[in-house]
């Protein structure tokens, strides 16, 4: 696992990227965050695709909503990065739609772009 600490508009945000799945469920989310948090001191992580769990992608398993809650329960801003684009369901779709209007949880096809939307002012 590498981390990068980026500093952009006065916010400080971990950048993740990891060959293995580490967001396997709600707790291993729970872990890798307060660990995140205690060794990068960032409220703000990124996270490559790769190292999350497949079946948080399939909503209907309901792993998306618990991982989420547990980063928005601590105040944590959290973007996956990578290729969204093999996914075709319609829920799916909406849900990372709306994600990325919202200010917590970004999807994002590349880093720059999550550092961005992490870091920016609001």
């Amino acid at each position: 696992m590498q981390t990068e600490i980026i500093t952009m508009n006065q916010a400080k945000a971990a950048v993740i990227y990891s060959g293995e799945c580490i967001l396997k469920d709600a707790q291993s989310a729970l872990d890798f965050m307060m660990s995140m948090k205690y060794e990068t001191d960032c409220e703000r992580i990124a996270l490559n695709k790769k190292a999350v769990a497949e079946e948080f992608f399939i909503l209907s398993t309901g792993l998306a909503g618990e991982i989420l809650q547990k980063f928005i329960n601590y105040g944590i801003k959290f973007a996956v990065y990578g290729d969204f684009s093999r996914y075709t369901s319609k829920p799916l779709k909406d849900f990372i739609y709306e994600s990325n209007h919202g200010k917590d949880v970004f999807f994002t096809s590349d880093r720059e772009e999550a550092i961005k939307r992490l870091t920016e002012i609001r």
